[in-house]
């Protein structure tokens, strides 16, 4: 039987929800502007940086890679985060990721180029690509579980939706960074130096975030969870480590999770990041054109997310999710169509739009994954299934498209793609059960393997 509210696993009032909520969305906020002004910088300037020996599209291609290989460092970061996390408390191991973050993201602010040291310039760009997508797998899943752990569980697809604001808050100071260099500065003195200055002004925001971060309580439903292990010595020596017990009871939700992050990941990375490369060296419209589009695409988003966050709760979060996922497979279309016009007004509707059908995934996703899961693996289940998904979807999506762009010349292959990946979201969705109604507080795998569950699992969940 789940334990009753007590002064241990109450929810926060009103006051300490909001900092919570604040907290995460601040360092989500950092941590996203960080790796998104990687990937916009590589589809404007780093194939001129580090691979000027290649022609355009090679060297666009060649930079794609290194964005690339962020990715298949986030989910190592999640199974290494995820099992800390799950062990010594959420807050801990989101301020050891955000000072990962920060510093890899100064760093390259600080690298030579190819011009100065050869090939060593990639090298040392990569490394702090992987030490980014390293922390960033494991920023995700505890920022939006400490908000899930604290808050009002009828709104918790509202208040779980504010750390996925993030990212577009996130994408929209990367893309302003580089909009406010573009109309103060020529190209010429960007590549000289001014590409420098929006990564050296992550050492700033990780101070303030740090100093937000450190400020808030670790998650209830945690210390709770732990308080129940002190008594439980005997059970606590034969609990298995938290991926074992991922993996054991909760398999078809981390495949579910991977599924429903498809569509969601790929066609964001899509809309944001190739097409910037599309639209400036494809269609040879004006750098500032694309980046204007995206940057208020990406400020409608911050406030739809939240909005879409609510409707979860009140009808639901496949239905939401299944809206998004359709919506994104069918407007991908009219997507290229619209951009193709090369007319501001057009890339913008098509950019928003598409931005859109994707907050109506990406607001649910917070509370939706955090419920598939118990307390004691939580940290876990959620980052695995987001972060083992980012590597098929996000990690080779700018790479596919632009060697489709690059073998078929045209954007009807990249429709195809994307919506290839909606119908795997929808199918994976079709399979989901509705989570809205999880008592967080139940470590009961609502998979149905509540009967497999081990002794810790059940005494942790009893009173």
């Amino acid at each position: 039987m789940a334990s009753a509210p007590n002064a241990v696993n109450a929810p926060a009032g009103p006051n300490g929800l909001a900092r919570v909520v604040g907290a995460s969305l601040i360092g989500t906020t950092i941590e996203w502007y960080d790796y998104f002004l990687y990937g916009s910088a590589a589809a404007l300037v780093f194939g001129k940086l580090f691979f000027p020996e290649s022609d355009l599209l090679t060297g666009t291609l060649l930079a794609f890679l290194t964005y690339a290989i962020g990715f298949a460092a986030r989910p190592i970061g999640a199974l290494v985060f995820g099992h800390f996390g799950d062990r010594l408390g959420r807050k801990k191991l989101l301020v050891v990721s955000l000072l990962m973050m920060g510093s890899a993201t100064a760093l390259i602010g600080c690298l030579p180029t190819y011009k100065s040291v050869g090939i060593a310039a990639p090298i040392l760009l990569t490394t702090l690509r992987v030490i980014q997508g390293f922390a960033l797998g494991g920023e995700w899943g505890g920022a939006v579980l400490l908000v899930s752990e604290h808050g009002d569980p009828k709104r918790r697809g509202f208040w779980a939706s504010w750390p996925q604001g993030g990212a577009a808050l996130g994408n929209l100071l990367a893309v302003g960074a580089l909009t406010l260099l573009a109309n103060v500065q020529t190209d010429a003195t960007i590549l000289a130096w001014g590409w420098r200055i929006p990564f050296l002004l992550s050492a700033v925001l990780v101070g303030i975030g740090l100093w937000i971060r450190l400020s808030v309580e670790e998650s209830p439903l945690f210390r709770q969870a732990l308080a129940n292990d002190e008594s439980r010595k005997a059970a606590q020596a034969r609990e298995q480590t938290p991926l074992l017990a991922v993996l054991r009871h909760h398999w078809r939700d981390v495949l579910v999770a991977m599924g429903a992050r498809m569509a969601e990941n790929i066609s964001y990375y899509v809309v944001t990041t190739f097409i910037l490369a599309y639209c400036v060296g494809h269609l040879k419209v004006e750098k500032q054109t694309a980046l204007n589009a995206v940057l208020i695409g990406s400020a409608i988003q911050f406030f739809l997310i939240p909005l879409f966050g609510a409707l979860s709760d009140r009808v639901g979060r496949k239905p939401v999710y299944l809206l998004g996922a359709a919506g994104m497979g069918v407007w991908i279309w009219p997507f290229f169509a619209l951009v193709d016009s090369r007319s501001f007004a057009m890339i913008t509707l098509a950019v928003t739009i598409a931005l859109v059908f994707h907050s109506a995934m990406y607001a649910p996703q917070a509370a939706f994954f955090s419920e598939m899961f118990g307390t004691r693996m939580r940290y876990s289940g959620a980052s695995i299934g987001a972060q083992f998904a980012s590597v098929a979807a996000g990690a080779p999506a700018p790479l596919i498209a632009v060697a489709l762009l690059a073998s078929y010349g045209n954007s009807s292959p990249i429709s195809v793609y994307v919506g290839i990946a909606a119908v795997i979201t929808v199918v994976a969705m079709l399979f989901a059960k509705e989570t809205r109604d999880r008592d967080l507080a139940d470590i009961a795998p609502s998979s149905g393997a509540a009967a497999a569950a081990t002794e810790t699992d059940l005494a942790i969940a009893d009173s």
